[in-house]
């Protein structure tokens, strides 16, 4: 059988400085090599006082980066793309999505929440805002893929029962969406008494869904993780 390549992913430490930390980006760079089924091993960063060794890896970098095959990749969007390209099939999943709207359909929500936690209490307008992001969300979990409609049948489906965003299978779409939405979900609640709201059944589903996967739930960092990380953005509102 031939030998996989040599994958070090390092990816930001906790508060700790062992355990995995705030960082959606290398939680979507965990998610892919987890769904790619490549063996690796992952390496957490302490921000606080970078080991010797790393400075040398990576003078100025910030994780998350990755060693493949000894050699240094930086980007986090050109590893995502190298790794698509490099892990390809037949040995390894396809991890891209059929359909363009399932990467562009939550592109502002991280912004909009960030907005959002940063102008709360008096933030009816960027609360508004987020809703809306979260409504165009739900409405695309909610709406059959082309896929799902057959042609051939007299009945229609109205309402579409998929896992995902693209479909019953995680692809790269949900790596870079679900980090996110699990840090607004715990960071909102905290600091603005925000919940997603119960009307959202797709965005629910999905996050239901995404919990029971342990790509996911097993990348996640721990809660207090979130809190702390946004304890600074909180404190500094007026």
């Amino acid at each position: 059988m031939e030998k996989g390549p040599n994958i070090e992913l390092f990816i930001k430490a906790g508060m700790d400085g062992e355990n995995v930390g705030n960082c959606p980006f290398c939680q979507r760079l965990f998610m892919v090599l987890w769904l790619k089924g490549v063996r690796f091993t992952v390496t957490t960063v302490d921000m606080k006082k970078k080991p010797a060794e790393l400075k040398d890896l990576a003078p100025g970098t910030n994780p998350p980066f990755l060693l493949y095959n000894g050699e240094l990749k930086t980007d986090f969007l050109k590893i995502e793309e190298f790794l698509e390209q490099t892990l390809a099939p037949p040995r390894y999943p396809q991890l891209s999505p059929a359909n363009k709207e399932s990467f562009d359909v939550g592109a502002d929500i991280f912004a909009k929440f960030s907005a959002f936690i940063k102008n709360s209490p008096n933030n009816s307008v960027h609360e508004k805002a987020l809703l809306r992001e979260f409504k165009r969300l739900d409405d695309y979990l909610n709406a059959p893929l082309p896929e799902e409609i057959d042609h051939n049948s007299t009945d229609d489906v109205l309402v579409s029962s998929r896992k995902f965003l693209d479909g019953n299978r995680l692809t790269l779409a949900d790596c870079n969406l679900l980090p996110k939405l699990n840090v607004i979900k715990v960071a909102a609640k905290k600091y603005c008494d925000f919940d997603i709201p119960a009307d959202f059944t797709g965005v629910w589903r999905y996050l239901r869904n995404a919990y029971e996967r342990e790509e996911f739930s097993h990348t996640c960092p721990a809660d207090a993780e979130i809190e702390r990380a946004y304890l600074s953005v909180a404190s500094k509102r007026k």
